[in-house]
């Protein structure tokens, strides 16, 4: 709006003025003619290309404001004393229009109260008694009007100004804050990848090299438990491959984790005749979203594994309920415990960061030498807090997989 008011108000007006005094010369030649009316053409003529837009922009909006407004003064005053019409007074109101535009609202102000005073001056002294001639009087509350209508244009072009400068500094910000977003979502979901990989493909290659290596340790001694190590290790590569082909399934299809079914797999793949394993559910999944569900999920992986190799156990209960406000698993093992003062391992902290992400919680007790096993309680709540962050849940991830 700024940049229309300024270029299309002042020819306007020059346009009028100069119109109105071509009209006086017409009608009044012995009056206003001759060296007069040249120098009121040449003056409204340098108005004019003062004005006159260029590429882009008015050559005017190129100068400095203090040369463009002192360059308005010399030929609007040049135009007034040459001009018999007395129309050419209207030019003085664009002087506090453009300083509002320039220096601001107190400027302006200053300057329309100098036309005022400037124009009240001229009258007194060549217009003695004015204030009791009604048209000197009418033309004094006109332009009066044409300033106080000036000022209201400019504040409005100024806001505008103001508020388009604002938005365009929001849409830059909205901007970098969608490059973060977008960072953060990328950063999350790669977090979350490495954190699925870690604890799928990863724990059975483990287990898969750690039977392997078991096979070819016996493959000449004990040909039976080479045989049974090689099973395993089949096992372990088909276990592998249905976890990754339900993993690929849920990213493609943006359906919900099948966590009873792969904690019933995952119980019949770990119980034999050394461990026995027992699953209770209750409640139905449709509550829980898929993070919620393949975050149960990898933590019973983590405690059923934890049982195996830290704790002698020969049973495991394991419990978990989608019934409540919050989806409770409880892994529960008849073992020895940990070691007095050990540290929690990797898999603990992992578990322990992702189930924060999701605003639930890890209890472990009866670790340290405990005669009555170890249980493990994960409570996390039925949706997932507002907020949560792509930088956190990569930094939890990542620390897991790395640490």
């Amino acid at each position: 709006m700024e940049q229309r008011v300024v270029r299309w108000i002042p020819p306007v007006l020059y346009t009028v003025v100069l119109a109105a005094g071509f009209y006086h010369a017409a009608v009044a030649a012995e009056e206003f003619g001759g060296a007069r009316l040249a120098v009121f053409a040449a003056g409204l003529l340098a108005l004019f290309a003062l004005e006159a837009p260029g590429p882009g922009r008015a050559p005017a909006a190129r100068l400095p404001a203090e040369l463009l407004l002192a360059a308005r003064v010399v030929l609007f005053t040049a135009v007034a004393v040459v001009d018999g019409s007395g129309v050419s007074r209207a030019l003085f109101v664009l002087l506090p229009f453009t300083a509002y535009l320039a220096f601001g609202r107190r400027a302006a102000l200053a300057w329309a109260a100098g036309c005022v005073g400037l124009l009240l001056t001229g009258l007194s002294v060549l217009v003695p008694g004015w204030w009791v001639r009604p048209a000197y009087v009418s033309d004094v509350l006109m332009f009066g009007l044409a300033l106080a209508l000036a000022l209201a244009m400019a504040g409005a072009a100024v806001r505008e100004r103001q508020a388009r400068a604002w938005l365009e500094e929001s849409y830059e910000r909205l901007a970098r804050y969608a490059e973060r977003v977008a960072e953060l979502a990328t950063a999350e979901e790669r977090a979350r990848a490495a954190g699925e990989i870690h604890d799928s493909l990863g724990r059975h290659l483990t287990a898969v090299g750690v039977h392997l290596e078991q096979a070819e340790v016996f493959r000449g001694l004990e040909p039976e438990a080479s045989a049974r190590a090689l099973a395993t290790a089949r096992r372990s590569v088909g276990r592998a491959l249905a976890e990754v082909r339900e993993s690929v399934s849920v990213l493609r299809e943006v359906r919900p984790f099948p966590l009873v079914r792969s904690l019933t797999e995952l119980v019949r793949y770990l119980g034999d005749d050394r461990l026995a394993v027992e699953l209770t559910v209750t409640g139905d999944e449709s509550g829980h979203d898929a993070g919620t569900l393949t975050t149960l999920y990898r933590a019973a992986q983590e405690a059923l594994a934890g049982a195996r190799r830290h704790g002698r156990v020969t049973r495991v209960e394991v419990r978990l309920a989608l019934d409540g406000p919050a989806a409770r698993l409880t892994v529960t093992d008849n073992g020895r415990g940990t070691a007095r003062g050990a540290e929690p391992g990797r898999g603990v902290r992992g578990m322990r960061e992702r189930v924060a992400l999701l605003g639930g919680r890890v209890d472990i007790l009866g670790g340290a030498g405990s005669s009555g096993g170890v249980a493990v309680t994960v409570t996390v709540p039925r949706r997932p807090p507002a907020g949560v962050s792509g930088a956190a849940a990569a930094t939890a991830v990542t620390g897991w997989v790395t640490g």
